[in-house]
């Protein structure tokens, strides 16, 4: 399934809603780095790769717009561990 994530900078997230559920990844932005504090996706829509589409969704912007990332958040972290494509983003 390909997902439209919507990027709400008013308040620094990504977001994603299926089945009534907001799903969200947090990020703080500051001197050109993006770092991504909390991904969160309830537990009742979990497990449908959601956590992902945020994460690239992010990634992708960051890539865009010419962002450092920080992954703080362990999922982002791993993500990129897994996606090398991504390896040159984290500061």
């Amino acid at each position: 399934m390909s997902r439209a994530i919507q990027h709400n900078v008013a308040q620094s997230r990504f977001e994603w809603t299926e089945d009534g559920m907001l799903s969200v990844q947090d990020y703080d932005l500051q001197n050109g780095v993006m770092t991504i504090t909390h991904t969160g996706v309830p537990e009742a829509v979990g497990g449908r790769g959601i956590a992902g589409d945020l994460t690239r969704a992010a990634l992708e912007t960051a890539t865009e717009q010419a962002l450092k990332v920080r992954p703080m958040c362990s999922y982002v972290a791993t993500y990129i561990e897994r996606h090398p494509e991504y390896k040159a983003l984290v500061l």
